[in-house]
């Protein structure tokens, strides 16, 4: 969505897109730095969290509606870039005789 020009956006959208913008802000404006308390509650984040992707769960239906297509998906830092693959020790099973 944040390659779509303003003036092909529905009031909606931008209503969404200045959302997502805001909160994002207040968010690096209240990131501690490492080893400094958090100013926020835990549960204070995880609501923000819930915003974000309600915000852009949205986001994407209008998109998909209008027939565009949604290349980015938002994600947090501490989310992994990609599924982690654990891989087990092969241990051959005895033969049961």
């Amino acid at each position: 969505m944040s390659d779509t020009p303003i003036e092909h956006m529905s009031k909606e959208e931008i209503i969404l897109k200045a959302m997502r913008l805001t909160l994002l802000d207040v968010i690096r404006d209240t990131t501690p730095r490492p080893g400094a308390p958090r100013p926020l509650s835990d549960e204070t984040v995880e609501e923000m969290r819930k915003c974000l992707l309600l915000i852009t769960d949205r986001e994407r239906e209008l998109a998909l509606d209008q027939g565009r297509e949604t290349g980015w998906k938002p994600h947090f830092a501490d989310d992994p870039a990609r599924p982690v693959v654990v891989p087990f020790p092969n241990k051959e099973k005895p033969d049961r005789k």
